[in-house]
């Protein structure tokens, strides 16, 4: 890609609630096992943000609002990367945030079931829809996260927080996406699960078939697949991994920060972190707190290269390196 189509993010806004509730504090903490509950306290979470509203698709509007109030824009496309349960069965959660939000002039979009890493899919597809057509100038990415159902705590994988972005994709734009490669295994597709046609929302748990192949099969698979898709994604863009000036990636559980910087060779920048201990996890929204957060930083230059890791329980995974 060559300076003249090089495309990259225009704007990112971050939607954090003000309340905080301490892990132990939770309502269902009580009611935990003792090796969920160990699991909890281990997690590196110490506090959840939480949000009033019930519903995501409002949050993702207001997070398209307020980025819009900053950054005024007439977006041609709007990618909703939808949550793991939708507001509404029949309806559409894009269209009720395209209206909320008030982008008459974006076509709704949704990137659907790949959980976490549907954010890097998504800013993915953008590059692609504004290389497939010059007439189109602007993509919006929004994203909203809540738990599914009432409880947050989510053994055997992380404890979740409120919270929601809306970022654009445009020409010209910096960090550029310079490279970006994403894989899927379908197999794993059950391995969660939530059974919701006969249970009130109130009684939905998340349930996980096997912790084994969890803990194990999917984890095996994840380390192997990430360490062969970060060397492509490099090769791809020309670079050796001493170019890489920050590594981030979603934020699940502290021990995965170790995992991963031990596999890779790639420390994961201590933002992911902090995050993680205040907010919990976010959902396909945490890759793009992690960004906004170390641009806002300071500590980095322009030229400089981010490598971001993406992936999720249904076994999809996700390797961008922007540059900044």
């Amino acid at each position: 890609m060559n300076a003249g189509t090089d495309i990259g993010i225009g704007a990112i806004h971050c939607l954090l609630p003000d309340t905080r509730v301490a892990v132990e504090d939770l309502p269902e903490f009580a009611m935990l096992d003792t090796a969920s509950a160990d699991f909890a306290r281990g997690s590196g979470v110490r506090t959840v943000g939480v949000f009033d509203e019930n519903e995501q698709a409002p949050l993702a509007a207001r997070a398209c609002r307020e980025l819009f109030e900053a950054h005024p824009g007439e977006p041609d496309v709007l990618l909703l990367v939808a949550p793991r349960a939708p507001d509404v069965l029949l309806g559409s959660d894009v269209c009720r945030v395209q209206s909320e939000a008030k982008l008459n002039s974006a076509y709704p979009l949704t990137v659907e079931g790949l959980g976490c890493t549907g954010s890097s899919t998504a800013w993915a597809l953008a590059r692609d829809l504004l290389v497939a057509d010059p007439r189109r100038e602007q993509i919006v990415i929004a994203h909203a996260s809540r738990p599914t159902g009432v409880d947050r705590i989510r053994f055997p994988v992380t404890v979740v927080g409120d919270g929601a972005f809306a970022m654009t994709m445009v020409r010209g734009g910096r960090p550029v996406l310079r490279a970006h490669r994403e894989q899927a295994d379908g197999s794993f597709h059950d391995l969660f699960r939530v059974e919701y046609k006969e249970t009130p929302w109130y009684e939905w748990r998340e349930v996980c078939q096997d912790l084994s192949r969890y803990r194990f099969q999917l984890a095996t698979l994840s380390s192997r697949r990430l360490g062969a898709m970060v060397d492509q994604v490099l090769a791809d863009a020309g670079v050796d991994r001493d170019r890489v000036k920050a590594t981030l990636m979603q934020n699940v559980t502290a021990s995965a920060y170790d995992f991963y910087t031990s596999l890779l060779g790639l420390p994961i920048h201590p933002v992911c972190g902090r995050h993680l201990a205040e907010y919990g996890h976010l959902g396909a929204a945490d890759v793009v707190l992690n960004m906004d957060a170390l641009l806002a930083s300071g500590e980095l230059d322009q030229g400089d290269l981010v490598l971001v890791l993406n992936n999720s329980q249904v076994a999809a995974w996700a390797v961008t390196l922007w540059e900044v």
